[in-house]
């Protein structure tokens, strides 16, 4: 016998059509057998559970129907364990007592219906048709989620294991450090088509406003050189949700929104005071000052100053450049679009610090202008 990949395996579960009929009257798993062998379905047929589980050895099944009532153990015991032992099994009661206490104690425990006897043919049908459509969505949806929790944690072993390379060497790279840091940062931002460019951008508007506050030299430096971290959890973002045009389903946003978390588990932890800054400004760059921001809500000087900081210069940039769901917006336009949001989306004071230097504003997105794109943003 050939030996399946994982995803073969998966695949070859998925299609899988096979049905076992676990009744201890001959009569009633016959007439199930024959009603459903003749829509299609390979069916297998046992007397009790003991001939179900040497059955289940045999071969793997996609659903089992299976009578409450049999001699020796239930059957309510009998799908109890499968669940625990065979999750890839979907299970549907069948049963002579039309009793509400005890469907519901099969739906609880797992059963993706509960006929009873006697009972039409389309009932039995529509019931096995629907239990199998069930049964693939949600191994669908655990493999995806499986899927995607492989690929963050393997590019978070990564990345983490690139940050503690780095610490340990720190010494001898304190020269390079912020080159080292812009190319872990593009690592993420090239994957959503942005470039060296806004990263350069964002970190210059962020030292032009923290600088503006009045904040220490060392911290404005600090700022410049942690704000090109800020979207490093995009590198656990599925392509399929980080490289969409449209708007975001409500799942699909919960993806995306994730990457704040992500980031800042990448980046804590360290004793270096650059990625304990990069880690805030990765946590926090996406809350919002009225509160209503992601990923934990905070409102007003509740979000560090950095926080605050990266949100503007952030989506000062993303409005005066191209993106894959939108144009660049001229200065004045984005400026009328950021004053809306003041004392909602951005701290007021720090707001009108930032576009009271349009002069400076200009001059840096002029110099870190995309040689690939054409801006009229500074018309």
């Amino acid at each position: 016998m050939p030996i399946l990949s994982d995803r073969e395996t998966q695949q070859a579960l998925l299609e899988n059509r096979n049905i076992l009929v676990v009744d201890d009257e001959e009569p009633i798993r016959r007439l199930l057998g024959y009603m459903l062998q003749t829509h299609g379905y390979t069916v297998t047929l046992a007397a009790d559970a003991r001939e179900a589980r040497q059955r289940m050895d045999e071969q793997p099944f996609a659903l089992m129907l299976c009578d409450v009532n049999m001699p020796g153990e239930s059957g309510m015991d009998l799908v109890r364990n499968l669940f625990a032992d065979r999750p890839h099994i979907a299970a549907i009661m069948v049963t002579g007592l039309d009793s509400s206490v005890l469907a519901n104690a099969a739906l609880d425990m797992g059963a993706f219906g509960y006929i009873v006897k006697p009972f039409e043919s389309n009932e039995v049908l529509i019931d096995v048709a629907n239990a199998l459509r069930r049964r693939r969505l949600e191994m669908e949806n655990r493999l995806h989620r499986d899927n995607l929790e492989e690929i963050v944690r393997t590019r978070t072993m990564a990345l983490q294991q690139a940050l503690e390379w780095l610490e340990r060497s720190e010494k001898e790279l304190r020269l390079s450090r912020e080159e080292t840091i812009e190319r872990l940062a593009i690592a993420a931002e090239f994957r959503d088509s942005s470039t060296a460019q806004h990263i350069q951008r964002m970190s210059h508007y962020c030292e032009l406003l923290a600088r503006k506050l009045g904040l220490a030299p060392d911290r404005v430096d600090l700022i410049r050189t942690a704000s090109p971290m800020h979207d490093i959890g995009k590198i656990g973002t599925p392509d399929h949700v980080l490289l969409k045009p449209g708007k975001f389903t409500a799942a699909e946003f919960d993806v995306i929104s994730q990457h704040a978390e992500i980031g800042y588990k990448i980046l804590s932890g360290s004793d270096s005071e650059l990625l304990k800054v990069a880690a805030i400004i990765a946590w926090t760059h996406h809350e919002r000052y009225d509160g209503t921001g992601y990923p934990r809500k905070l409102k007003g000087e509740e979000i560090p100053i950095e926080g605050r900081i990266a949100s503007i210069a952030d989506n000062f940039d993303a409005l005066t450049t191209a993106r894959v769901y939108k144009p660049a917006f001229d200065f004045e336009h984005a400026r009328d679009l950021m004053i809306k949001e003041r004392g909602k989306h951005f701290d007021p004071e720090l707001l009108d610090l930032f576009l009271s230097a349009p002069e400076d504003l200009r001059r840096i997105h002029e110099q870190y202008t995309d040689s690939s794109k054409q801006d009229s943003t500074a018309a």
